[in-house]
């Protein structure tokens, strides 16, 4: 189809545009497409009435051949072609191409209203198309401001959301961090908790006051403190002298720890004092150390950074004292010890030199612990002259045993000035005992040697056996049934026993703690015995008994931690095989 109109006025360009309208609405152009084709054409041919001449309008329908549109698809073309002046003055034709979905054989156009100012009103305004174009382009604005107003709402409802979740958020790391800061305070204070148990196990664990202020800043360098410096008192009470911290002097006149630094350091239960003189720059906790009279000292700290933590202090003020506990204890036991030791070798005999009799005694106090003070030897002679041997050992340790051994010696003296034989001696001491002391025991081995008598009489309560040596090396326990030990409630007659006793014999007689093992009990030592006694020969007793009695020593007491005392009496009749 194919139509053309020529257009020389206002009425011909309003006719031929609202011909044009109505044969794009019969093909089916779609309406934005049909406003878009009557708009331009209408703008064209409003250009062309004011350049002048004749224009013409072709319009017709073809397959579609323009770029863009699909293959075989129908189209409407537009084409204004220009007057003959416009076309010598270069003026190119006007084209335009819409689809037609709905293509017909042929339509008309219908009737054109004739009267000239409707056909420029609808050349200048707009006509069917356009008003229905613009009509829905208004719907379709209304249902934009529409959604706009709901993405509006919607953006505020996220907006609300994402604040609530940023609220939500910031809980959660507060909560988080809370937590954290739980646990981390948690895990501070067990480690505290378990340093000040190891520590406290470590001060406690040596009897050595040296010792445990040797360890105390071990123990805190360079954890909890920078350096420590431990001070403590003379015995009879001084105070600090010019050469420690004047905080220091504080905190022993006081007994409260203080702080000394340029600004408070806010500890609990610690006063504050100026910077000290000796170190302006460096903070320092002075901490007394506290017992029920008055502090054996200050212990002084600089701390590992620059200032402590309030909980740290605590717990260094809480290991002070219980170090300082265990520094008194350890002063304490060291005093007892020193008098018990005393008190043991002022009473321990000097050895009688009786003519063909040697005596070689060896008295070691224990090494650990307050075990010092019980064991014993005693030598002297009878009025018939008669020689006594005695070696004993009280139950308990300490100060209360020593006074007790020195009771049972002096009693022993006192029954043999009377004469009796060892059983009868150790009879009386068991009544003695029994009735001085009931809470205390004694074991006690005696022997009697006359320079008359060529035997050898001997009665034991309780106690180890003696070690014979014979005069031709041989070597054997005398185990005759002994008493029971002196003191227990219980009526005893202690019996006598025998033995020769020919020139060149030695008898030994010891306490448990030269035998005794706890790991191995006491039949093995007394083996070990026999077999260091039987190794001298007959020359080297009779020529060095002392030497004799240290070379049983060594072996007999290299294995042993000297956990108790340790008493040793040779007695060596002189002679020859």
């Amino acid at each position: 189809m194919t139509r053309t109109w020529q257009i020389s006025d206002v009425t011909e360009a309003a006719r031929a545009r609202i011909a044009t309208a109505r044969l794009a609405a019969a093909y089916g152009v779609p309406p934005v497409e049909r406003a878009r084709l009557t708009a331009s054409l209408g703008a064209q041919l409003r250009s062309c009435l004011t350049k002048g001449g004749t224009w013409r309008l072709t319009l017709e329908t073809g397959t579609a051949s323009r770029v863009g549109a699909r293959a075989g698809e129908e189209v409407l073309h537009a084409v204004v072609t220009p007057s003959p002046e416009a076309a010598a003055a270069g003026q190119p034709p006007w084209r335009v191409t819409v689809p037609c979905p709905e293509a017909v054989a042929d339509v008309g156009v219908g009737a054109v209203a004739d009267d000239p100012a409707e056909l420029a009103q609808a050349l200048l305004g707009a006509d069917e198309d356009t008003t229905l174009v613009l009509e829905r382009l208004a719907e379709q604005e209304g249902l934009v401001d529409f959604h706009r107003e709901e993405l509006q709402q919607t953006n505020q409802g996220v907006v609300a959301l994402h604040a609530e979740l940023d609220a939500a958020g910031r809980a959660q790391r507060e909560a988080f961090a809370a937590e954290r800061k739980a646990r981390t305070e948690a895990e501070n204070a067990r480690r505290r908790l378990t340093f000040l148990a190891d520590a406290s196990a470590v001060l406690t664990a040596s009897l050595d006051h040296h010792e445990i202020v040797r360890r105390l800043p071990e123990l805190l360098v360079p954890e909890y403190a920078a350096s420590v410096d431990v001070w403590l008192f003379d015995q009879d009470g001084d105070r600090p002298g010019p050469a420690h911290a004047a905080a220091a002097v504080v905190a022993a006149r006081t007994g409260r720890p203080q702080y000394a630094a340029a600004h408070p350091g806010g500890l609990p239960g610690v006063d504050d004092q100026p910077p000290s003189a000796l170190a302006p720059d460096r903070p320092l906790l002075c901490i007394p150390l506290p017992t029920r009279q008055a502090p054996l000292g200050v212990v002084t700290l600089s701390p590992p950074g620059e200032r402590w933590d309030p909980d740290d202090a605590v717990m260094l003020v809480e290991l002070t004292r219980r170090a300082s506990i265990a520094i008194d204890h350890a002063q304490r036991y060291q005093h007892n010890r020193d008098i018990a030791e005393t008190l043991q070798r002022a009473l321990l005999t000097e050895l009688p030199a009786p003519p063909g009799l040697t005596l070689a005694a060896r008295y070691l106090p224990a090494t650990h612990g307050l075990n010092i003070g019980g064991d014993w030897y005693d030598a002297f002679r009878q009025p018939d002259g008669g020689v006594i041997a005695v070696v004993g050992d009280v139950t308990g340790h300490g100060l209360r045993a020593a006074v007790m051994m020195s009771q049972l010696r002096t009693a022993l003296r006192a029954y043999a000035v009377d004469g009796g034989s060892p059983g009868q001696l150790l009879t009386r001491l068991h009544t003695f005992l029994h009735h001085l002391q009931p809470d205390l025991f004694a074991t006690a081995v005696i022997a009697r040697f006359h320079p008359d008598d060529p035997t050898m009489t001997w009665a034991a309560a309780g106690h180890p056996p003696p070690v014979l040596r014979t005069p031709d090396g041989g070597v054997r326990t005398l185990d005759a049934k002994p008493g029971a030990m002196l003191g227990i409630p219980l009526r005893q007659e202690i019996a006598d026993h025998t033995v020769p006793m020919a020139p060149g014999s030695t008898l030994a007689l010891y306490t448990d703690g030269l035998v005794e093992r706890r790991a191995r009990g006491i039949d093995p030592g007394i083996a070990r015995l026999a077999d260091a006694l039987g190794s001298f020969g007959p020359a080297e007793l009779d020529a060095d008994l002392e030497g004799s009695a240290d070379g049983i020593l060594r072996p007999m007491l290299s294995d042993s931690e000297r956990d108790d005392d340790v008493c040793l009496l040779l007695c060596h009749l002189s002679g020859t095989d």
